[in-house]
C-alpha cells in the first residue's frame, strides 16, 4: 500500500494495472503477486492525463496554499524486469498452458486475417493507405501459426519501450488496422482479434517484434527491432491543480535508476522527495519551483535526509507503519517504500497561523492567540496519550482540542525549545507505554530510521511492547522545533490507513486481493469450523443423514423434519388476518408539501422572473433514482398508490398503473435517452411546469468531466442529468433535489439557495399517525441511556475480539476481507449449532446465535409462516456473493431450504426469490396471479430470510416492517464520514410504536390523545377552504386508486406479533407512502373523498404486481378485519435491532460528553473543510442551522459536481431533506398534486352565482325560450314595462325591511355563493397575470421611465356642482393618438370620438371607463385578452392619493385622477365626474368635427362604464332541450354586437344580465328586457345629460340612476343572451372603509356596531372617522327596520322615498317630484313610511299631500345640516299630518368639521 494511498487513481488504468498484475502473478514461480497500485502512476509526458477523470484519494486543505508545480519522474517497480527473467528462464521449465477461449461464432480464424475478415499481413498492407491516430505507432507482430509473415498493428506509443528500452508503460492499448476497431486494452483480448492462436500466455513482449517504417517508395517495410530489454523509467508532467489535490507524491522503488533524479512537487504533504526541501512544510507555498524540464541532474543528498525502509517489514513486524505528517521537513524514503503509509490526517490542525483574520475573527480569535509548536506538540502527546487501545486519531477531534486551547489562552510562561523534551517525556508517560517521545538533534528523517530499525529488529514475542505512537521532535538548525508522529501500533496503523481510502478504492482493494488470490490462506483457515472438522464435510455428512427429508418450513419445532416434495407443496391457506388503511398523506408530510409549495410561491414572487406561475395550466414530472432495479420498483408503488398521474390529469385511471413506470428512471448507461425525451416534452409543452424530482441525489455527485466507471458503477450522470444546460435554462422545469444527507449539497459551491431549502419538521411538533413515531439516528444514540439489559444499538465485543486476533494474523489483507470470512463462517456454524452441531454453540457469538434462532424459530410458531428479516450489510459485491453461496450451501445441506430465504440485494439486480417462497407471499395477499413475483424489498412483509445487501452505498431502498435486525458489523474505520457511516444506520429507521419507548412510557399515559374523529375534523377546521381544495384530490382519483389494486400490503411488525399469531398486526407497514411505514389508524384520508370506512374495504391484491388487479379475485375480497378495528391497537412496533462495529459503536454511542460523534465527522467524503479550525457542529440544532454551518465550512473536492458551478444558485432549484425513511417519497408526491392545485387555482376564479331576485308579484309560472332576435327593436323595447325591482343578487341584504329574514343589527351579513370557474382565453386579469401576448399591455418597456407619461389637466364647468372642476389625465405616449392636443401639443383639448356610422370590423368605438379603488393589484384591469388584441381605449379612474399606486402597477394605462375633494368620496362621485366629463368631451368633439364638416349628431355619443370586477362574459342560446348552451366570449364581441344595435343612439342605456350557474338549465325567457343595468353598461351620455349620478352615494348608485333615467322617460334595454361573470374580490372598493373611532386610544381596533352610526346631536357620543354619508348608508342597511317598523316585511305597505333610493330593500316605492316624469300608479297604495333624502325644490307639500299613508307611518327628512332641516319641514308642512319629537333628531356620528348629515323622524297623524 505504502505512499501510494494517498496518489491518482485513473479507473482505465487501474483495470488495466490489475490484469498485469494478475498476468505476472499467474506467470510468477514465487506466488508473490506485483502490488497493483504500484503501477498507476506511470503518466507519459508527452500525453498529460484528463485532470477530469482524476479522483483525488485525500485532499490536503492546502489547495489554496499552493500555486506552483514542478515537475515529477515517476518510477515503476521492476515488474517488467522480473518479467524478462521469467521469459530468459523460460528453457529450464516448461511454460504455462494458456487455455484460449473459442472465438465467436461467425468470425473469420484464418492466420494473418482479424475476426472480421481483414488481410492484416505486411505483403497486403505495404502500398495500403492506413490512417494511424496521434500518439500511436506501426508494429509488426509474429505470429507462430505463419512465422514467415508479419502482421501489421497500431500500438499506443505510451507502452511501447523507446531506443534504450525504458520509459514503457505496462499494460497495452491498440487497434486493429485491418477493421478499424479500436480500443483493445488487454494484449489477450488483441492476440485474439489478429488471431495469433497462441499457446501460451500473450506478452507483447515476445510477440511484438518490429518497428515498421516507410521505405523511400513509401512502401511500409519492417524496421528496427523493439528493444524490450533495459530498466523502465517514466516521466510525467503533473500539473499543479493535480498536484495539489493527489496527496503524497509518488514514490521511489527499489529498481530506482541510480542516475536519473526526480523533482518533486513541493506540496504541503508526506513528501519523499529527491529535491531536498529546506523549508518548513508550512513555508512550502513560498518555494519556486525549479526552472526546468526534463531530467534534473544529480544533486548531493546529505545522509540525514534520507531513509532507507527495510525490507519485509510488513512481513516481520505485522505492521504497516503509518507516519503523520507534523511540522518540518520529512527525509527522502528509499527501498521499500511500499510498507510505510505517508498520511496528512492531522497536518491541517498544526496550520493556525495560516488563518486569515476575518476567519480568526469568526472564531473569536485574535493572532496572538495561535500556539506555538512546543504547546502543538504536547498537546498531541496529550491527545494520543488519552486514546483507547481500540482508537484512532480523528482530525475533527484533534481540530476542537487546539481550538478549545486556542480560546483559553495559555496558562503559563511559554514552553521553550529546551523544556521540550523532559516535558514531552512527563506527557507521555502517562500513557503506560502506549506513546513513547524520540528526539533527534539531526533530522527527522534520524528519528524515523531509528523508529523503523527498532520495528523490523523487534522479535515477534516482544512486538507488543512496542509503543502505539512514536513523536518524533527534531530541533532544526534554526532552533526552531520540528515533529512527526509515526504510528506503529496494529490495529490504529491498519485502520489509519484503510481510512485513507475512498470507498471505490478499497473495494477495488478488495477485488485485487479477491481475484489474486491473496486470500487463499485466510479462505483455507475457515474451511475448518471453530472445533477443527472439516467444515463442508461435515455439512455433508449432515445432507447424508437426513437424506429426502427438510425442516418443517413453518408451524413446526426445528427438529421436525418431512419428506422435501411435501414441503415444496406447503402454502399456508391464507394470509395472516392483518387490518388494511387505505393510501394515506399523514400531517408530516403535509406540511413538507406545503412548505414546499411556498417555496415555489416564494420563489415566483421574488422579482427575478425566473418563474411564472401564472402561465402554466399543467404538472408533470419525472423521477431520478440511483442505478437500483428495486428503488425503481418502489417508487413506481408509490406512484400507483397515490394516484397522483390521476389527479394531475396526466394519466387515463385505466391507464396509470400501467405507464407509471415511465415516470421513474434509473441513472445509468440509459438515462441519457430517457432524458432526451423528457426534455423534447419539456421544450413542446411551455404551458406545463415540470418538476425533475432527483431523489437520494447525494448518491452520486461527481463532475461530468471527472466522472468514470468505479467498481462497475457509472459515476457523474447526475450530473449530466440535472447540470446539464437545457435543464438548467428551462424555464418550465423545476428541479427538486430530495435527500436524507444533504451535506454534500451544501458547500459554499452549493447550487441551491439557503431560501430554497425545506428541511422536514420536528415530528413531535406536528400531529403524527396515532401511536406511531419516528425513530431516528438522534433516537438510536438515546437508546442508549434506556437502562434495558438488551440495546437496541449493540457491538458484538466477542466478535471483535476475534477479528482483532484474525487481523493480527492477516496483516497484508484488508480488514473488510477478514471481518467478511469470520461473518460467514459464524452464520453457517449458528445454523449448523441450532439444528445439527449443538457442541457449535459456544464458538458463535451471542449475538450471531440469537439472530439466528429468531429468524429460524420464528416461522415454527406461526400457522402462516410469517417470520423476521436479518439484513446483513456487505459493500463488496464479491464477497456478498461469496456469502450468499456459502450461506445457501449451508442452508441447504442442513436442510433449511424451505425455512427462510437467502437474497442478494444487489443494486443491479432483481430480487430473485425461490417458487415457493413467491407462493407463499402470493398466499398471504390472496393472489391467483401465479406470474406475481416481489420487486421490492417490501414485498418480502413477514418472510423469513436473510438479506445480504451490497453495493457502495444503501441507495434509500425500504424495508418491511418485518426487518427485526441490522447486521453492520463489516462498517469498520472505512466509514469516517458522516453520510457513510450515518447512511449506514438509516436503513434501520422506521416508525415504531410510541408506547414501546421508554421515555415515552409517561408522557403517553399523562397525554390525552385526540380520537381519529376529533383530529380529522380539527385539521379540517384549520384549514381555510382554498389550502383545503388544494390538498383534496378530485373525487374521481381516488376511486381509481380503490379499484386499481394499489392498497397496503400485509405486514408483519414484529416478533411481539409473530409469538402470538392471534393478534391482528398492523398492515400498513410496506405501502403507505411513507416510506417505511404509516398509520395504523384511518387518519384523513388525503385521496380519498368517501368516508373513512371505505379504506376497510381495501384489496388484497398485489399493488407492485404489473397485470391490473382485475385479474386476482382479492380484489372484490373485504378485509377480515373490518369487524374489529380497534385490535390494531394491540400491535406493537418495536425498533430494529442494530449490530455495529466497534469503530462505528463508538461514533455512534459516544460514552461520554466530548467524545466524537459522527455528527462531527467531515460531512461527505466529496467535500473538505474550509478552514483548519472551525466551530463544533450544530447537529442539536435543525436542519437549516446545519446547512448555514456546513456552506460556510466546506467547499466541494474538484471531482465534486459544484467544484465549477456557477457563481449564483440556480432560482429554479429546490432541496427537500429529512431523516432516512421519514416518508418523503409521500410528501413530494403531495406536493404535486397540492402544486397542480394551485396552478388550476391560479386559472381559476371565484365567481358570484346567485339566483336573480324574484318579485313577489311577478308571475312566476315558466315561459317557453324562444331564440328571439339578435339585436332589439326600438318599438318593442318601448313597449316592455320597466322592472322597477332590482333582481340583483347583491340587493338581497340590501337593507331588512323587505328581506326574506329578518338581521339583527349587529349581525354580519351573510356570505354571498361563489363558484370556481376556469379562466378561459378572453378573461380580465390583475397584476400579477404575465404573459408573452400582453406583457407590452401591462408592463413598462425595459427602457421606459415614469416619465415617459404626460401630466395633461382638463377643465370644465360642472352644473351640477356649479363650480369649474379640473381634472389630470396621465397619459403614456403610446396613447397620444387617442387625444387632440393643441398645436403647440402641450394643452389636452379633447379625447377622439368617432362617428356612428364608421364601420371597421376591428375597432371599438366606446372608449372603456373603469372606475377603481384599492385594488392596484387585484383589480382586473388587464382587458387585453378580453378585447383579443385589439385596439381600444381603456381609461382608470382613481382616487388623488391611490394615482402613484395605480401609475406603478399600470404603467402602460391612462389614468383619469379624481380632484382631492372626492378622496373620501364612494363609487357615486367617480361615476358622476365620468359622466360630466363624457358630455363634456362629448360637445368639445362635436364642435371639433362640426369645423371638419360632421354633423353634430353623427358623434358617437356612449361610453361604456365597466366594474373592475368583471371577469368573464357569455354568450347563451336556447338549446335542443330547453335549456341553456353557455360560450365563453370576448368583450369586444359583445361590445361590438351591442354597437351595431339599429337606432342605437335612441337608448340611454345598454347592459348585460348577470350570469347565474342556472342560466345553464333555462334559456333567457325573452331576448331583452327593460329592468335595473348594473357592472357594466353602455351609457349614452347625450341622451343622459339631464340624469345625473348622485355623487354622494357609496352604494346602490346604480338602482338610483337607473330609476331618475326611468323616470326621465329614457329606454334602457338588457341584453338578455349576453350574461357577465363577476370575480369575487375580497379586497378594495367601500369593503376597505374601515369605520373606527375618531381618537383611537388603543392601537387595537375597536368594533363599531351599526347602531353607533348614528347619535343624537351635541351628545356625549363616541365620533366615528368616517364619511357621514357612508354612515348613513350603513345604518340604514343595518336599523332600516326599526325606522320603518310598519314596512317590515309587508309589501302592501312600503316606503315611499321621493327622488332617491336609498338600501331600503328591492320594494321601496320610488317616486320622481319632476314634472312630466314617469311613475308607478299609487292609487290606493297605503304606504307604511316616508323618504325625503335631501329633497330640492321640485319637492313640494301639495306633491306629498296625492299620497296616502298609514296611521304610525315613520317619516325620515334627512338634510345636510340642522337650520336646512328645520326649514325643509316648514316648507313641506310637514307637522300638518306628522308629529315630532326633539328626542326624534339625529345626526350621523362625525365630528362637526367631517360635515354630518341631521335626520329627524316623525310619526304619521
Amino acid at each position: 500500500m505504502g505512499n501510494s494511498y494517498a496518489g491518482q487513481l485513473k479507473s482505465a488504468r487501474f483495470e488495466e494495472a490489475l490484469h498485469n498484475s494478475i498476468e505476472a502473478s499467474l506467470r510468477s514461480s514465487s506466488g508473490d503477486p506485483q502490488p497493483v497500485f504500484t503501477q498507476l502512476y506511470l503518466q507519459p509526458d508527452q500525453y498529460p492525463s484528463n485532470l477530469e477523470d482524476i479522483k483525488p484519494k485525500m485532499d490536503l486543505s492546502m489547495r489554496s496554499d499552493l500555486s506552483s508545480h514542478v515537475l515529477v519522474n515517476c518510477q515503476s517497480s521492476n515488474s517488467i524486469d522480473d518479467m524478462d527473467d521469467e521469459e530468459d528462464s523460460d528453457t529450464s521449465s516448461p511454460p504455462l498452458p494458456y487455455l484460449q477461449g473459442p472465438p465467436p461464432d461467425g468470425c473469420c480464424t484464418i492466420d494473418g486475417f482479424c475476426q472480421a475478415g481483414k488481410d492484416l499481413r505486411l505483403v497486403s498492407m505495404a502500398t495500403e493507405s492506413i490512417e494511424v491516430p496521434a500518439g500511436f505507432k506501426l508494429v509488426g507482430a509474429k505470429s507462430p501459426s505463419i512465422p514467415e509473415h508479419i502482421l501489421v498493428c497500431a500500438v499506443d506509443k505510451r507502452f511501447l519501450p523507446d531506443e534504450n528500452g525504458k520509459n514503457a508503460l505496462l499494460g497495452f492499448s491498440g487497434n486493429c488496422v485491418g477493421c478499424g476497431e479500436k480500443g483493445f486494452r488487454y494484449f489477450t483480448e488483441f492476440s485474439n482479434h489478429i488471431n495469433l492462436k497462441l499457446s501460451t500466455q500473450p506478452k507483447k513482449q515476445k510477440h511484438l517484434k518490429y518497428h515498421l517504417v516507410k521505405n523511400s517508395q513509401g512502401a511500409l517495410c519492417k524496421g528496427t527491432l523493439i528493444c524490450w530489454k533495459g530498466t523502465t523509467l517514466t516521466m510525467c508532467k503533473m500539473p499543479s491543480s493535480s498536484a495539489m489535490s493527489s496527496g503524497p507524491p509518488k514514490k521511489r522503488h527499489r529498481s530506482w535508476h541510480p542516475t536519473a533524479l526526480i523533482p518533486v512537487p513541493a506540496t504541503a504533504v508526506p513528501v519523499p522527495a529527491i529535491h531536498p526541501l529546506t523549508c518548513s512544510l508550512l513555508s512550502l507555498s513560498n518555494q519556486q519551483p525549479p526552472l526546468v524540464s526534463g531530467v534534473i541532474q544529480p544533486q548531493p543528498i546529505t545522509a540525514g535526509e534520507t531513509v532507507i525502509i527495510p525490507d519485509n517489514l510488513l512481513n516481520s513486524s505485522g505492521v504497516r507503519p503509518v507516519l503523520l505528517i507534523g511540522q518540518g521537513t520529512l527525509p527522502y524514503f528509499f527501498g521499500n517504500v511500499g510498507d510505510l503509509v505517508v498520511s496528512p490526517l492531522l497536518v491541517s490542525c498544526y496550520k493556525g497561523r495560516e488563518l486569515n483574520e476575518k476567519t480568526l475573527a469568526s472564531l473569536g480569535m485574535s493572532a496572538n492567540q495561535l500556539l506555538t509548536t512546543e504547546t502543538m506538540i504536547l498537546l498531541t502527546l496529550q491527545y494520543l496519550a488519552r486514546l483507547g487501545m481500540e482508537q484512532i486519531p480523528l482530525r475533527e477531534e484533534f481540530e476542537q482540542i487546539v481550538l478549545k486551547a486556542m480560546l483559553c489562552g495559555p496558562n503559563g510562561p511559554p514552553v521553550s525549545p529546551a523544556q521540550l523534551p523532559w516535558l514531552a517525556r512527563m506527557e507521555a508517560s502517562v500513557s503506560g507505554g502506549g506513546v513513547q517521545v524520540l528526539v533527534s538533534h539531526g533530522s527527522l528523517g534520524e528519528g524515523i530510521s531509528e523508529s523503523l530499525r527498532s520495528l523490523s529488529e523487534t522479535p515477534p514475542q516482544q512486538q507488543q511492547c512496542l509503543p502505539n505512537y512514536v513523536l518524533i521532535i527534531c530541533t532544526s538548525k534554526s532552533g526552531a522545533n520540528e515533529f512527526c508522529v509515526l504510528v506503529l501500533g496494529k490495529y490504529q496503523s491498519r485502520a489509519l490507513a484503510e481510512s485513507m481510502l475512498t470507498t471505490n478504492e478499497f473495494l477495488k482493494e478488495i477485488s485485487y486481493e479477491l481475484i489474486t488470490g491473496k486470500v487463499s490462506v485466510l479462505a483455507s483457515h475457515f474451511q475448518s469450523t471453530s472445533l477443527g472438522d472439516n467444515m463442508d464435510k461435515q455439512l455433508v455428512r449432515y445432507q447424508r443423514k437426513r437424506k429426502d427429508r427438510v425442516v418443517q418450513p413453518f408451524q413446526g419445532h426445528l427438529t421436525e423434519y418431512i419428506h422435501s416434495q411435501e414441503a415444496a407443496a406447503m402454502v399456508p391457506e391464507s394470509g395472516p388476518d392483518l387490518l388494511r388503511d387505505g393510501f394515506q398523506i399523514h400531517p408530516p408530510q403535509l406540511s413538507v408539501a406545503r412548505s414546499l409549495l411556498s417555496q415555489v410561491c416564494a420563489i415566483a414572487d421574488s422579482g427575478s422572473q425566473s418563474l411564472d406561475l401564472g402561465r402554466f395550466c399543467k404538472v408533470d414530472f419525472l423521477i431520478l433514482v440511483p442505478p437500483s432495479h428495486v428503488l425503481v420498483h418502489q417508487t413506481v408503488q408509490r406512484i400507483r398508490q397515490s394516484g397522483v398521474l390521476i389527479d394531475l390529469g396526466i394519466e387515463d385511471a385505466s391507464l396509470a398503473l400501467q405507464k407509471s413506470e415511465k415516470y421513474v428512471v434509473r441513472l445509468d448507461a440509459e438515462v441519457h435517452t430517457k432524458m432526451e425525451a423528457f426534455m423534447r416534452k419539456v421544450k413542446q409543452n411551455p404551458y406545463t411546469l415540470f418538476v425533475l424530482i432527483h431523489d437520494n441525489s447525494h448518491v452520486d455527485l461527481t463532475s461530468a468531466l471527472s466522472g468514470s466507471v468505479c467498481h462497475g458503477e457509472l459515476q457523474g450522470l447526475a450530473d449530466r442529468v440535472v447540470n446539464c444546460p437545457e435543464v438548467l435554462e428551462a424555464i418550465n422545469l423545476l428541479v427538486l433535489q430530495v435527500s436524507c444527507f444533504p451535506f454534500t449539497l451544501q458547500s459554499r459551491q452549493s447550487r441551491i439557495s439557503t431560501q430554497n431549502e425545506v428541511h422536514w419538521p420536528n415530528t413531535d411538533d406536528l400531529a403524527s399517525p396515532k401511536d406511531l413515531v419516528y425513530f431516528g439516528l438522534k433516537d438510536y444514540s438515546r437508546s442508549l441511556q434506556w437502562g434495558v439489559a438488551s440495546p437496541i444499538l449493540r457491538c458484538d465485543d466477542a466478535f471483535e475480539r476475534m477479528v482483532k486476533t484474525l487481523l493480527e494474523r492477516h496483516p497484508h489483507l484488508h480488514s473488510m476481507v477478514i471481518r467478511s470470512y469470520l461473518l460467514i463462517q459464524q452464520y453457517t456454524e449458528a445454523l449448523m449449532a441450532l439444528t445439527a452441531a449443538p457442541s457449535l454453540r459456544d464458538h458463535v457469538t451471542p449475538q450471531t446465535l440469537a439472530m439466528v434462532e429468531d429468524l429460524l424459530s420464528i416461522p415454527g410458531r406461526s400457522r402462516h409462516g410469517c417470520g423476521h428479516m436479518l439484513l446483513v450489510r456487505v459493500p463488496s459485491l464479491q464477497l456478498a456473493r461469496l456469502a450468499q453461496e456459502r450461506l445457501e450451501e449451508a442452508r441447504d445441506k442442513l436442510g433449511l431450504q424451505y425455512r427462510f430465504a437467502v437474497l442478494l440485494g444487489s443494486p443491479a439486480a432483481e430480487i430473485s426469490l425461490p417458487v415457493h417462497f413467491c407462493a407463499r407471499l402470493r398466499a398471504w395477499r390472496g393472489c391467483r396471479n401465479e406470474e406475481w413475483v416481489p420487486h421490492s424489498y417490501e414485498d418480502l412483509e413477514g418472510l423469513p430470510c436473510i438479506v445480504i445487501l451490497t453495493g457502495k452505498d444503501p441507495l434509500g431502498e425500504t424495508f418491511p416492517r418485518s426487518l427485526k435486525y441490522c447486521d453492520l458489523r463489516l462498517i469498520d474505520s472505512s466509514y469516517l464520514t458522516r453520510t457513510a457511516l450515518e447512511q449506514e444506520v438509516g436503513l434501520a429507521c422506521s416508525y415504531v410504536t410510541h408506547r414501546v419507548i421508554p421515555e415515552m412510557k409517561t408522557a403517553a399515559g399523562r397525554e390525552e390523545r385526540p380520537t381519529d374523529d376529533e383530529r380529522s375534523s380539527g385539521e379540517t377546521a384549520d384549514h381555510d377552504e382554498l389550502q383545503m381544495e388544494l390538498e383534496r384530490p378530485p373525487s374521481n382519483a381516488s376511486a381509481a386508486t380503490r379499484t386499481s389494486g394499489s392498497t397496503t400490503e400485509n405486514g408483519v411488525s414484529s416478533s411481539s406479533v409473530l409469538d402470538k399469531p392471534s393478534s391482528h398486526s398492523d398492515p400498513s407497514s410496506s405501502r403507505n407512502i411513507m416510506d417505511s411505514c404509516s398509520s395504523p389508524i384511518r387518519f384523513k384520508q388525503e385521496c380519498d373523498s368517501q368516508a373513512p370506512s371505505s379504506s376497510a374495504t381495501s384489496s388484497f391484491s398485489s399493488a407492485s404486481s404489473s397485470s391490473s388487479s382485475s385479474s386476482s379475485p382479492g380484489a372484490q375480497k373485504p378485509s377480515q378485519s373490518t369487524q374489529a378495528p380497534r385490535e390494531c391497537n394491540r400491535t406493537q412496533v418495536f425498533p430494529r435491532t442494530v449490530v455495529l462495529s466497534r469503530a462505528a459503536y463508538a461514533l455512534l454511542a459516544p460514552e461520554m460528553l466530548g467524545q466524537p460523534s459522527s455528527a462531527s465527522l467531515l460531512p461527505h467524503a466529496d467535500v473538505v473543510w474550509s478552514s483548519p479550525l472551525r466551530p463544533p457542529v450544530p447537529h442539536a440544532l435543525g436542519g437549516a442551522e446545519q446547512s448555514l454551518y456546513y456552506r460556510q465550512w466546506t467547499t466541494a473536492r474538484q471531482h465534486h459536481a459544484d467544484y465549477e458551478g456557477p457563481a449564483m444558485p440556480h432560482s429554479r432549484r429546490l432541496l427537500l431533506s429529512g431523516p432516512p425513511q421519514v416518508g418523503k417519497t409521500g410528501a413530494y408526491l403531495q406536493f404535486l398534486r397540492i402544486l397542480f392545485r394551485m396552478l388550476i387555482r391560479l386559472l381559476e376564479v371565484d365567481v358570484y352565482d346567485e339566483e336573480e331576485l324574484e318579485d313577489d308579484v311577478q308571475d312566476k309560472s315558466k315561459v317557453p325560450a324562444v331564440s328571439g332576435p339578435q339585436w332589439p327593436d326600438v318599438e318593442d323595447v318601448r313597449k316592455l314595462p320597466f322592472d322597477l325591482y332590482p333582481h340583483d343578487p347583491k340587493f338581497r341584504y340590501a337593507s331588512p325591511v323587505y328581506a326574506d329574514r329578518i338581521l339583527e343589527a349587529e349581525e354580519e351579513p351573510l356570505k354571498r355563493n361563489t363558484v370556481s370557474v376556469r379562466l378561459s382565453l378572453f378573461a380580465a386579469h390583475n397584476a400579477f397575470h404575465h404573459c408573452e401576448q400582453c406583457h407590452h399591455y401591462s408592463e413598462p418597456a425595459p427602457a421606459a421611465q415614469l416619465s415617459d407619461c404626460t401630466f395633461h389637466a382638463f377643465t370644465f364647468c360642472s352644473s351640477m356642482l356649479g363650480e369649474e372642476v379640473q381634472l389630470h389625465f396621465i397619459i403614456p405616449k403610446a396613447k397620444e393618438p387617442h387625444f387632440v392636443f393643441s398645436q403647440q401639443g402641450s394643452h389636452l383639448e379633447s379625447m377622439r370620438l368617432p362617428l356612428i356610422s364608421d364601420k371597421e370590423c376591428n375597432m371599438l368605438k366606446s372608449p372603456i371607463f373603469t372606475p377603481t379603488t384599492g385594488r392596484q393589484e387585484h383589480g382586473l384591469l388587464n382587458i387585453y385578452h378580453a378585447m383579443e388584441g385589439a385596439e381600444h381605449l381603456h381609461i382608470l379612474v382613481v382616487k388623488q392619493y391611490e394615482m402613484p399606486l395605480y401609475r406603478k402597477y399600470w404603467p402602460n394605462h391612462i389614468l383619469l385622477v379624481l380632484p382631492a375633494m372626492f378622496n373620501n368620496s364612494g363609487v357615486g362621485a367617480a361615476r358622476f365626474m365620468i359622466k360630466e366629463l363624457s358630455y363634456h368631451n362629448l360637445e368639445l368633439e362635436r364642435n371639433r368635427q362640426e369645423e371638419q364638416g360632421v354633423k353634430r349628431q353623427d358623434v358617437w355619443p356612449f361610453i361604456v362604464m365597466m366594474d373592475d370586477s368583471c371577469v368573464l362574459w357569455n354568450t347563451h342560446q336556447p338549446g335542443p332541450e330547453g335549456n341553456s348552451e353557455v360560450m365563453n366570449v370576448s368583450l369586444k364581441s359583445v361590445l361590438q354586437h351591442v354597437e351595431a344595435t339599429s337606432k342605437i343612439s335612441l337608448y340611454a342605456m345598454c347592459g348585460l344580465r348577470k350570469w347565474s350557474s342556472s342560466f345553464s338549465s333555462r334559456a333567457p325567457t325573452s331576448p331583452f328586457s327593460r329592468c335595473h343595468l348594473h357592472d357594466l353598461i353602455m351609457l349614452n351620455v347625450d341622451l343622459t345629460q339631464n340624469v345625473q349620478y348622485d355623487l354622494n352615494r357609496f352604494t346602490c348608485e346604480e338602482v338610483d340612476f337607473n330609476l331618475r333615467a326611468n323616470s326621465s322617460g329614457l329606454l334602457l334595454c338588457r341584453f338578455n343572451h349576453f350574461s357577465i361573470m363577476k370575480k369575487h374580490i375580497p379586497i378594495g372598493g367601500h369593503k376597505d372603509f374601515l369605520i373606527k373611532p375618531k381618537l383611537m386610544r388603543l392601537e387595537t381596533p375597536v368594533r363599531v356596531c351599526a347602531s353607533q352610526y348614528v347619535c343624537a346631536p351635541d351628545s356625549e357620543h363616541t365620533l366615528l372617522s368616517a364619511p357621514a354619508q357612508f354612515l348613513l348608508e350603513k345604518f340604514l342597511q343595518s336599523c332600516s327596520h326599526r325606522l320603518f317598523p310598519l314596512a317590515l316585511c309587508n309589501s302592501a305597505n312600503p316606503v315611499l322615498s321621493i327622488d332617491s333610493y336609498l338600501n331600503l330593500g328591492p320594494q321601496t316605492c320610488y317616486m320622481s317630484s319632476r314634472p312630466h316624469s314617469v311613475n308607478v300608479d299609487h292609487q290606493g297604495v297605503l304606504f307604511g313610511g316616508l323618504l325625503l333624502y335631501l329633497c330640492d325644490s321640485f319637492v313640494i307639500s301639495s306633491l306629498l299631500k296625492k299620497f296616502n299613508f298609514l296611521k304610525g307611518a315613520t317619516l325620515c327628512v334627512i338634510c345636510q345640516d340642522r337650520s336646512s332641516l328645520r326649514q325643509t319641514i316648514v316648507r313641506l308642512e310637514l307637522e300638518d299630518e306628522w308629529q315630532f319629537r326633539l328626542r326624534d333628531e339625529f345626526q350621523t356620528a362625525n365630528c362637526s368639521e367631517d360635515r354630518p348629515l341631521y335626520f329627524l323622524t316623525g310619526r304619521h297623524i
